[in-house]
């Protein structure tokens, strides 16, 4: 009689029967590859880094839609933008170990930064914020894309190292999933969290709102378009 949604979680061979159990997940694919693309362009280095806490396929669907966004700046601009800490090919990277050893996080990071980044996306939690301390301690000549929430809210002394974040929304699935509950639309389909639904999507650029080229800034909206659209998959 109690109905249930859970977070991350999809696997319809765990429970098939079970009617009132409703998985909330997220194509964080997307908006990630709209900031590879956003690093890619934004990158002095020509050499942009993703790293993550543990290898879970919730953490490197991340990874994958990164290293994508930068492929696909690559095949626009005629560039060569590397990436470091992850081959999507082989499925294999950097991680920590961790989500809470910041620490690691940290020296992750640090790793990445000497072999030349200059752009850190770190996918691993509380330990991502290690990747922010090293940014913020680059003075300037580092900085990071945040993941999940706004970092410039949930990590607001690193938002001066933080170009944007890639959003999961949470919020909007869990309420999506009470208020279901509520007026008797409760279902065991899966939600997907997308750019179309708001479910994910990039935050705003902030302190990086006058640094981030114009034209930058429309080709990322037109790749959202694109993407919502199908154009782009």
């Amino acid at each position: 009689n109690i109905k249930y949604a859970i977070v991350d979680n999809n696997d319809p061979k765990a429970y098939p029967a079970a009617k009132n159990l409703k998985p909330l997940v997220f194509n964080t694919a997307q908006s990630s590859f709209l900031a590879g693309y956003l690093g890619a362009g934004m990158t002095q280095t020509k050499k942009v880094a993703t790293f993550g806490g543990m290898k879970y396929p919730t953490v490197t669907i991340y990874m994958d839609g990164f290293a994508q966004g930068v492929e696909y700046y690559n095949t626009q601009k005629k560039s060569d933008v590397q990436v470091l800490g992850w081959d999507e090919a082989k499925q294999d990277g950097q991680f920590v170990g961790s989500f809470e050893d910041q620490k690691g996080g940290q020296r992750v990071a640090q790793g990445l930064v000497s072999q030349g980044a200059d752009i850190v996306f770190p996918v691993a939690g509380p330990a991502g914020l290690g990747g922010l301390q090293a940014a913020k301690a680059s003075g300037g000549k580092v900085n990071a894309i945040w993941v999940d929430t706004d970092g410039c809210v949930s990590a607001e002394t690193y938002c001066s190292s933080i170009i944007t974040s890639v959003t999961k929304g949470l919020d909007v699935s869990v309420t999506d999933a009470i208020k279901a509950a509520q007026d008797g639309s409760f279902d065991n389909s899966p939600y997907v969290g997308t750019l179309e639904n708001s479910g994910t999507g990039l935050a705003p650029y902030h302190d990086f709102d006058a640094k981030v080229p114009a034209e930058l800034k429309t080709e990322v909206d037109t790749l959202k378009a694109d993407i919502v659209s199908g154009k782009i998959k």
